[in-house]
């Protein structure tokens, strides 16, 4: 899930900000992947600090290295400790308390909650129907509907479809529950542009739980962050995405109608309750797991990981470290190793030409993604 004023035809490279030589003493800061000492690295590498407090700092270091993101403190911020069995160190704010809840942030814990609790009955209504159903909608909403449609064709034009085939993958993702496809896709963009900064609409940085889902509880966030969703003006361009945004509550409930009538309660337990659950778990680990866990093969300058077991349960998603390096590339699994499921689907419809402009990573992106180019971005 997950958030540019970008044009959406454009390569989505990895968010850059104006920089300016440290030429005087360092302040505390709050340091992301290895724990190297700031003081003590700055005669080693090339460091450079955003203008402005709390923004990423930009640290060229070999690929032995992880990535250091880095954050500088203000007086009254405080450092809350590591991430567990991780070196992101956060700042926390409160989104349970202390504000005002809206009507969308109230809807969406209702969603959320309710689903979970569904799942409390999964055990006692349990019959193999009702799990392959549960199966065969996790791979129709999760696999066509979320990582194909709405993260590689709708956020990114990794590649085009006959409208057609677009509009029912897009739909598909509806089915998963996570949004229309304006919303989603205006929130990830926006991820991709602010990355790991506080303008990020779910970065580790304010908390695991944070990226992971407490972010979804507070809708006002996203706005005071990033501004309006003014960056999905082609989708909202097309009557088909704007039906979905107006009308998007309604086709959940019709899916549960139907299941409802096919195999009555135990269908609406694991086709509605625990398959949503499901795969709101695994898309939210790439927001989350993938920003704290794993391995660094690109010099995104961000928290972005390849981490294998995600890659495994989000059919590809996974390789999050490929996918911030090159952001348009229909394939995040850049490795033959690598597996990537969407990717597989997508070289299939490409074999069929159902998919055409295709992208993918040239030779000369990847050396300069690469850790051993260090060129230096001028001031």
């Amino acid at each position: 899930m997950a958030l540019t004023s970008v044009p959406p035809n454009s390569r989505f490279y990895p968010s850059t900000h104006l920089t300016q030589p440290i030429n005087k003493s360092v302040p505390k800061f709050i340091q992301y992947g290895n724990r190297t000492n700031v003081r003590e690295n700055i005669d080693r590498t090339r460091l450079f600090l955003t203008s402005g407090t709390c923004k990423p700092l930009k640290l060229r270091q070999r690929r032995r290295f992880l990535t250091t993101v880095a954050c500088a403190l203000s007086p009254a911020e405080e450092n809350y400790g590591e991430i567990v069995l991780s070196d992101v160190e956060v700042k926390k704010r409160s989104v349970y308390f202390g504000r005002k809840w809206n009507s969308d942030d109230i809807a969406t814990a209702v969603v959320v909650l309710s689903m979970h609790i569904c799942c409390l009955f999964a055990p006692f209504v349990f019959s193999w129907n009702a799990f392959w159903v549960a199966v065969s909608l996790y791979v129709i909403t999760g696999l066509f509907g979320i990582t194909l449609s709405f993260h590689r064709n709708l956020s990114h034009r990794s590649f085009k479809l006959p409208k057609a085939l677009e509009y029912l993958f897009a739909y598909c993702g509806v089915q998963a529950m996570q949004g229309n496809p304006i919303d989603w896709v205006s929130t990830h963009r926006y991820h991709h542009q602010f990355c790991d900064s506080d303008k990020d609409p779910h970065s580790p940085i304010e908390g695991f739980w944070f990226s992971h889902m407490s972010w979804l509880f507070d809708t006002d966030s996203i706005l005071e962050k990033c501004g309006e969703r003014n960056n999905v003006g082609d989708l909202q361009k097309q009557p088909f995405y704007r039906f979905l945004q107006k009308t998007y509550v309604a086709h959940p409930i019709l899916l549960g109608v139907i299941l409802y009538l096919l195999g009555g309660f135990p269908y609406i337990v694991w086709g509605m309750g625990v398959r949503i659950v499901w795969v709101y778990h695994i898309t939210w680990l790439v927001n989350s797991a993938c920003h704290v866990w794993g391995n660094q093969d690109w010099n995104t300058k961000d928290l972005s990981k390849n981490n294998w077991w995600v890659a495994l349960l989000a059919f590809g998603e996974g390789w999050h470290n490929n996918h911030h390096a090159f952001e348009f590339s229909a394939r995040h699994g850049l490795q033959w190793w690598q597996l990537d499921m969407t990717w597989y689907i997508v070289r299939l419809l490409q074999v069929t030409n159902l998919a055409t402009d295709v992208k993918l990573p040239s030779a000369l992106q990847k050396q300069r993604m690469s850790f051993g180019n260090e060129a230096i971005i001028p001031s």
